[in-house]
């Protein structure tokens, strides 16, 4: 869907309960008490397939970056499910534990456990490669462009205010009267009163198309874009969600 076809000629790609449903069985006849799925589906979609999948008890996902505090439980006609994501970027860590009697969960308790970056000690080797190349852009990096004073983030569906800042800035330097960018669901957080570096900026434009064009559309081409990526995003029917974030 996000790229020409000429890229992936001889792949296809799609949702397949079908499939999935063979993976649950094939390994419920090989033994298993307890079957989890590492999901990168978005929480849309795991909700979906746990409705029609049956034999899954529970399904840990990721994609959209939802913190879900305690797990969505999805009835099915072989029982239930349950469906959780622990956020994103290391913030948490997803902790389920199965209580497993006579060869099935009888009961669960989960938790997401904040993860505090700043009381873990860093691997010393690791720390010494990331400072390693870090060095010769260290100076560029830390430049101050300007000082926050608004809380700048990103979330990804709806603008947030550094989405809005880049638009801005779009029209401004580009004379146009509206500005289009990809959402995405990364980028640090600035608060009040903190310097905006190059670093803050560069770490929420990491894109691999980072291209910007200015280019004349009519009204009904901005109205088919806007549409088409408000069905992307909100269809109904969660297994024709795209993404594409604007």
């Amino acid at each position: 869907v996000a790229n020409p076809r000429h890229m992936v000629a001889d792949w296809s790609f799609g949702i397949r309960d079908s499939d999935m449903q063979q993976a649950v069985d094939d390994a419920r006849s090989k033994g298993a008490k307890v079957v989890i799925m590492l999901s990168h589906n978005g929480m849309d979609v795991d909700l979906k397939m746990a409705s029609k999948v049956t034999g899954i008890d529970a399904i840990m996902g990721g994609h959209t970056h939802d913190g879900v505090f305690q797990p969505v439980v999805v009835e099915n006609a072989g029982g239930k499910t349950l469906v959780t994501n622990a956020g994103s970027n290391g913030k948490f860590l997803g902790v389920l534990d199965l209580d497993v009697k006579d060869g099935k969960v009888a009961d669960f308790r989960y938790k997401l456990l904040p993860v505090f970056s700043n009381l873990l000690e860093a691997n010393k080797d690791m720390q010494a490669l990331i400072d390693k190349i870090r060095e010769p852009y260290k100076k560029e990096l830390a430049e101050e462009l300007a000082v926050c004073d608004d809380v700048l983030y990103r979330r990804g569906n709806f603008n947030g205010t550094f989405d809005q800042l880049i638009c801005d800035a779009l029209m401004q330097e580009l004379d146009a009267p509206m500005a289009f960018s990809p959402g995405f669901r990364w980028g640090t957080s600035v608060l009040p009163g903190q310097p905006i570096t190059f670093e803050h900026v560069a770490d929420q434009t990491a894109i691999t198309y980072g291209t910007v064009t200015r280019n004349e559309m009519t009204g009904e081409t901005i109205k088919t874009i806007l549409e088409d990526v408000a069905d992307n995003l909100f269809n109904e029917n969660p297994y024709y969600q795209h993404g594409g974030d604007m």
